[in-house]
């Protein structure tokens, strides 16, 4: 089921909702109305008028009351409201299922990797105290040696947040060498929007003094931009109202951030994004096809636990794809350590447990499922990954 479909059904009770308010709100306008005229009907009424004048006048506003405002009008709506609640209710429970704990595996885990990863979290996200308290209680000393290279990062990250340059500046001429290997361009950039300050401060001369002795280096590959950061010189205090006023643009500063840790971990060994996130994102989204998965086995409790690959496959968003997966045309099992791809002499790939069910022995020949060709076990290649 698409969560959308709960989407429309709150949108429809939510619909429902505003029309019978609007209609609730018009018939206590009209009962007040009456209610009010009938009021001044009656101190209206002379005081030689009899009981029988004032019977008829009060007898008239309960028909206007029944016209206005049937029994079944007040109850009608609170039943098609509750109804229409009711129905969303049960499309949650349906999609979202409370007990994800039948898709759980017993499964060892290295409990010291584990605890590795969550103080990695921790300090990733800039939560030092926090990470310092949970490796005291896991007991996990060693993982104290990755606060560091994070508490550097966030560090500059927090100068760059108020427009200082310099720490982030110093770094990457200390890894100069790394990010010109990577042909990084974090370090034009940041220059670039030093060169934007002073250019704000209307300090003509100190920028092209900047220019000249720190742009030489990118001519061969940011030529184009610095031709246009030379524009901007003839604009000096006056960036906002010149032609080059989308370089003071608050997204080339958040830019910069999120380019700056991109480097920053790249120089620690450390993936973009954190481990611990990009698991529980791709375990959520494939967490319904395991439940339904583990609901189809229910009789089958053993063979689940005991399970070393799934017997279906799950796709995952492109964003979880790190690695290169091959799934035998043949068997649409995905290959493992023990299970490799083989690549056939015909150029084919077919993954050895496919290639050993169609020849029996090494030495005989077997025919490739999808073209005339033949061989042999001998000449099949394994495929490295």
């Amino acid at each position: 089921m698409n969560p959308s479909s709960i989407r429309d059904s709150f949108d429809r009770v939510t619909k429902k909702q505003k029309i019978w308010h609007v209609r609730t709100q018009e018939n206590a306008d009209k009962l007040l109305e009456a209610v009010s005229e009938t009021i001044t009907e009656l101190m209206n009424i002379s005081d030689s008028a009899t009981d029988f004048d004032s019977k008829t006048v009060i007898a008239a506003l309960q028909a206007k009351l029944r016209e206005v405002c049937p029994k079944n009008s007040v109850a009608a709506p609170a039943k098609e409201t509750n109804v229409a609640m009711n129905r969303c209710g049960k499309l949650v429970d349906k999609f979202f299922n409370p007990d994800i704990a039948k898709a759980y595996r017993d499964i060892d885990f290295d409990s010291h990797l584990v605890n590795q990863i969550v103080a990695l979290h921790f300090y990733r996200q800039g939560l030092f105290s926090l990470g310092d308290y949970f490796i005291a209680e896991a007991n996990e000393s060693e993982a104290l040696s990755l606060k560091g290279p994070f508490f550097e990062m966030y560090q500059i990250l927090e100068q760059i947040g108020v427009g200082n340059l310099g720490p982030a500046l110093a770094w990457t001429k200390l890894h100069q060498e790394a990010l010109d290997y990577k042909k990084s361009s974090l370090q034009f950039n940041l220059q670039r929007l030093q060169l934007v300050q002073f250019l704000q401060k209307g300090d003509r001369s100190a920028a092209l003094e900047y220019v000249r002795s720190s742009f030489r280096q990118f001519i061969n590959n940011h030529m184009r931009d610095i031709q246009r950061l030379m524009g901007c010189l003839l604009w000096a205090g006056r960036l906002e109202i010149s032609p080059y006023s989308d370089l003071l643009a608050r997204e080339h500063w958040d830019a910069i951030a999120v380019e700056f840790t991109h480097e920053c971990c790249g120089m620690m060994g450390q993936a973009s994004n954190s481990p611990l996130f990009i698991t529980i994102c791709a375990g959520s989204q494939a967490l319904p096809m395991l439940l339904k998965l583990a609901s189809v086995m229910v009789n089958k409790k053993h063979e689940w636990h005991a399970m070393r690959q799934l017997p279906v496959e799950i796709e995952l968003n492109k964003a979880f794809q790190f690695h290169s997966v091959f799934a035998c045309p043949v068997s649409r099992d995905q290959s493992t350590a023990e299970n490799p791809p083989m690549l056939l002499p015909c150029g084919h790939v077919l993954c050895k447990h496919s290639i050993h069910k169609l020849v029996k022995g090494n030495n005989r020949t077997f025919k490739c499922p999808y073209c005339p060709s033949e061989t042999t076990v001998a000449f099949c290649r394994q495929i490295h990954f």
